[in-house]
């Protein structure tokens, strides 16, 4: 069976709906917009439960059960949206910097303000109601404050300091990009949405995408278009490249796949935000106050955080987010009336690069995914988090918030157990990053286009060729809506 259509969307995730949403508000323009996962309909109150409610982290709709747990990635209409914190925060003038030295000045801090402004409309973000802070969240609050930091806006440009993240909660309904960007866009004529259609490959003919082959219940078809834009994520869109042919040479070969581009750069570069969580031990009297505030029904695990700067960041940014938490475990579960308190120290801006690679040409087989955490030769990510885990230690020693927890220091951890009790923010990027024509690992230019491919653009996290130093889907809602514009202009 064979579809044709002016615009191709890959992957139905936090780009994908922005995507698909822009680029349909041409009536002139058909879209079709791709996602392996369910698409739960037009009613949000017709969604399941748990990926409306915002105070809960869902694990229902994802790729794969058991997993490792950086390896958790969304598989549902909305992607990541459905599934994680609901914070949104903005990173430093910094990684502007390495962003625009890469894409160019579209990537600027000044040229995507406006964009990032546009997804904050769109999505409803909002400051922290007064309501949903905990006794713990006021405490961190106040502890921070007597470290010394300053009260910053978290959704904007700024420095390091102490404030609260932009959310789409909305009196706790979890206002995902599904709902914020097709909620209307799903009455035009001129946009299909395809649930329940995992991409396996792209086949190209002369440097050009002729068709996009997708396996819906089963059934195999083949959607053509004039344009295709991979949105998969970052473990998701080097996938289809490489099954596409498009990558290392030689890693093709080895798993029985024909080159069709050699592009090195496809699936290497993988950069995400390790961090180790410190547990403490609640007072009876913060176990109480959490209760009431559950059955309150405004019981937030996180509602503040620290930007705060290592010994190896730029002056005037920062390189960690010291976060702290209380509420139900985020793994397992606990006795009710007790909840799991402690503070976490993530990396924001490592050095270490990992790699997503096939197993096989089959779209079924899970992905070799490694993020080589706390890799890199010189030892800068281990130093900057021991230094994340020294502002713990204070944080939690503050008048404000050992009266509410206790706990044994983490220096004294050894190298060993600190890797073995990494966890990770959730904040992939870079594996199909953007950078210069001469630079040989680049895989796409600053408006998206593969290298080596007329009428193909990869437009979500992967482009980025650094993380920022922040939680990234306001990031990747901006450059979402950035890259639209810059389909739109090459029409």
């Amino acid at each position: 069976m064979t579809r044709g259509f002016d615009i191709v969307v890959l992957g139905g995730g936090v780009a994908g709906c922005v995507l698909a949403s822009r680029l349909s508000e041409d009536p002139g323009r058909t879209v079709c917009l791709v996602e392996a996962g369910p698409d739960y309909g037009p009613d949000h109150r017709a969604w399941p439960q748990g990926l409306r409610d915002a105070h809960a982290l869902p694990r229902d709709d994802i790729w794969e059960r058991g997993a490792e747990v950086h390896r958790i990635r969304a598989r549902v209409l909305g992607g990541s949206s459905c599934v994680n914190g609901c914070w949104h925060t903005w990173g430093s003038a910094h990684d502007h910097q390495e962003w625009e030295s890469a894409g160019g000045p579209a990537w600027s801090a000044a040229a995507m303000a406006p964009y990032r402004q546009k997804a904050v409309e769109q999505m409803r973000l909002r400051a922290v109601p007064d309501r949903e802070f905990s006794d713990w969240a006021r405490a961190a609050l106040a502890g921070a404050r007597e470290l010394g930091y300053r009260d910053v806006d978290m959704g904007a440009p700024g420095g390091p300091g102490c404030g609260t993240p932009l959310i789409n909660a909305l009196d706790g309904l979890r206002w995902n990009a599904a709902f914020a960007y097709l909620e209307q866009a799903r009455g035009r004529a001129n946009l299909t949405i395809l649930g329940g259609a995992t991409a396996d490959r792209l086949s190209m003919r002369d440097g050009r995408i002729t068709g996009a082959e997708v396996v819906v219940d089963g059934r195999r078809e083949t959607l053509r278009a004039d344009t295709y834009l991979v949105a998969c994520g970052a473990f998701g869109s080097p996938a289809l490249l490489l099954r596409s042919g498009i990558g290392p040479a030689d890693q093709l070969r080895a798993v029985g796949i024909r080159p069709e581009v050699d592009l090195p750069g496809v699936g290497t570069n993988l950069t995400d935000q390790p961090g180790v969580f410190v547990p403490l031990t609640p007072t009876d009297h913060l176990n109480a106050a959490l209760s009431a505030k559950e059955r309150a029904g405004e019981l937030y695990v996180s509602r503040m955080l620290i930007r705060a700067a290592g010994p190896h960041c730029p002056e005037g940014s920062w390189d960690l987010h010291i976060l702290p938490s209380a509420g139900d475990p985020l793994f397992g579960s606990l006795p009710e009336g007790q909840y799991e308190a402690g503070i976490s120290a993530f990396l924001m801006k490592p050095a270490s690069r990992g790699t997503v690679r096939l197993r096989s040409a089959d779209p079924d087989t899970p992905l070799d995914i490694d993020p080589a955490f706390l890799s890199d030769p010189e030892g800068r990510d281990l130093a900057t988090l021991r230094h994340g885990l020294e502002i713990v230690e204070r944080l939690a020693a503050t008048t404000a918030l050992k009266a509410l927890a206790s706990g044994l220091p983490s220096r004294d951890l050894t190298d060993d157990e600190l890797r073995a009790r990494l966890g990770t923010y959730w904040h992939p990027v870079g594996t199909c990053a953007m950078g210069h024509p001469d630079d040989p690992s680049a895989v796409v230019d600053g408006a998206g286009r593969v290298r080596g491919v007329d009428n193909l653009r990869v437009a979500d996290a992967s482009v980025l060729p650094t993380v920022p130093a922040a939680n990234t889907q306001l990031s990747v809602l901006a450059l979402a809506e950035l890259l639209a514009d810059t389909v739109k202009e090459a029409r």
